[in-house]
């Protein structure tokens, strides 16, 4: 089995649960160069709000958007941009990913940030 469909098969059951909570979803997409950050509505039909490396002002300052240090400014925006939203709840979905380095380090922040999941 590829390594991209059995993460992927792990992250539709995480989904499928989230769904039945009726909460936002907070998800996390990583690439080899990148960090990416969105919260769904609960039903996961429109994004609330969106945070990445690949935006200017969370990569002031960072040498490189595929470190913990990138991860930890896109969880501290993704927790301003959803708190503007009026989102304080979320579900976090690590779609598939092993909670661990960037993936832990996007989760601490935004719960520092003040959401809470």
């Amino acid at each position: 089995m590829n390594k991209n469909i059995a993460r992927l098969r792990r992250a539709k059951s995480t989904r499928a649960h989230i769904r039945k909570l009726g909460v936002p979803r907070l998800t996390v997409l990583r690439t080899g160069q990148h960090l990416y950050a969105q919260v769904f509505t609960a039903d996961g039909s429109q994004v609330l709000a969106a945070a990445s490396t690949t935006q200017a002002e969370v990569m002031e300052g960072l040498k490189n958007g595929k470190n913990a240090d990138a991860a930890v400014k896109v969880g501290q925006a993704i927790a301003v941009k959803a708190k503007a939203a009026g989102i304080e709840k979320v579900a976090f979905d690590r779609s598939g990913y092993r909670y661990h380095g960037r993936v832990k380090a996007l989760a601490d922040a935004a719960r520092e940030g003040g959401l809470q999941f």
